[in-house]
């Protein structure tokens, strides 16, 4: 078969992984589920020896997900949270300070405020939409420019080749949250960035199966630091989880098609819905950073946000009233997905913080999935019309 820097991403996503050591060859990588390896002899030193350091298993999805990165290497972790936290303990030391996205996953922004922070690791948050706000933002003992694009859960960009031109002025590890997009809609690394980090949880594993995530890199110094750092904490991805992630990492290509279809679809109904007082999607013309998104991204992804024109009250009434989609904090799998993140993603916020940043209480996030699109729009209109908004909603969009 062709090396795997030869296979396009379709390929990548099945076959990354796959290397024939002997004649027992099976299609589905087996699940290696041991805590020890034996040991040929007391001189021998073996690939495998203990699964908190590595794993077969753990090494082919890790494998897979290089392959799509189109690095080296990646490290895989029990959480997406783990990931960050491995991340910032390998590259980080009491007395340095992160910038970081100032809109961004709630877990994220406890992690910085209410952990590293009792490792005197400073944190201060900046619009990085902004090249100049970042500019201005940044300290002498700055090690780390930690964003997220598009932004949960208001789909805010920001320019990472911007930042990465600042991040290499300055000496700093410019690292990026990837979920929303994954490495076939968006490429961090070659748009400049250091690290790319991903919840495997979401668009890799897409079945809401697994819980993971994975960090990517091109230095194979940081790759190894971040090994080391898992070993030592213990992070490290199971074999079971990392197989089922497999297996539900080879119809990413196929399902992300149909998850940017339907969004596009959903999105463009939601703004043509009397019933809508805005709509958060880089897709639509109308989306302030629409240029933005057309430059650094492959396609326009499968999350979006949007307002009704209604109240808190309503607004939660609505996501109540949907029978398809199904009310959950996650997203990336094939079930379309409703929140409102004030109650969920991000309720640690305070409400004056949320306002600003533009996670109002009424805002409510989609993960849109792979169902039929009229059976997606059917169901939005059904919620609709079972909440008072007055007339304008009566028959709705179509």
């Amino acid at each position: 078969m062709p090396s795997d820097n030869k296979l396009r991403p379709e390929s990548a996503a099945i076959h990354g992984n796959r290397v024939w050591k002997s004649a027992v060859t099976p299609i589905l990588f087996p699940i290696y589920q041991t805590a020890t390896f034996v040991h040929d002899t007391t001189e021998t030193t073996n690939s495998f020896s203990y699964s908190r350091d590595a794993n077969p298993t753990v090494d082919a999805l890790e494998k897979a997900i290089a392959s799509l990165e189109g690095t080296p290497g990646s490290v895989c972790f029990r959480t997406g949270m783990a990931a960050i936290a491995t991340l910032c303990f390998s590259v980080l030391k009491a007395g340095d300070h992160v910038l970081l996205s100032d809109v961004i996953y709630g877990g994220t922004i406890r992690l910085f405020q209410q952990v590293l922070e009792n490792c005197r690791i400073e944190s201060s948050f900046v619009d990085t939409a902004s090249p100049d706000a970042v500019r201005a933002e940044v300290r002498n003992n700055t090690r780390l420019f930690f964003i997220e694009t598009p932004a949960n859960p208001t789909m805010k960009l920001t320019d990472i080749r911007a930042l990465a031109i600042i991040a290499r002025e300055r000496g700093i590890l410019l690292a990026v949250d990837n979920t929303f997009l994954t490495p076939l809609l968006q490429r961090p690394l070659e748009l400049g960035a250091h690290i790319s980090m991903l919840s495997t949880t979401k668009y890799i594993d897409g079945h809401n199966a697994t819980i993971g995530g994975s960090l990517a890199a091109n230095d194979e110094v940081l790759l190894e630091r971040f090994r080391l750092t898992r070993k030592t904490l213990g992070t490290i991805q199971a074999p079971q989880e990392a197989w089922l992630t497999l297996q539900g990492m080879k119809t990413l290509p196929a399902r992300l098609r149909i998850h940017c279809e339907n969004a596009q679809r959903v999105a463009e109904w939601l703004e043509a819905n009397p019933a809508v007082e805005r709509v958060n999607y880089p897709g639509l013309a109308s989306f302030p950073q629409a240029e933005l998104g057309r430059q650094q991204q492959n396609a326009a992804g499968g999350m979006l946000s949007f307002e009704l024109k209604a109240n808190t009250q309503e607004s939660l009434h609505f996501i109540d009233a949907l029978h398809l989609c199904i009310r959950a904090e996650s997203l990336g799998s094939v079930e379309t997905l409703a929140t409102n993140p004030a109650t969920a993603s991000h309720c640690d916020l305070t409400p004056e913080l949320r306002e600003r940043l533009g996670i109002t209480d009424r805002l409510i996030r989609l993960s849109v999935g792979i169902e039929h699109i009229d059976d997606i729009l059917a169901d939005l209109q059904q919620a609709l019309a079972r909440i008072t908004l007055g007339p304008c909603i009566a028959g709705g969009a179509q």
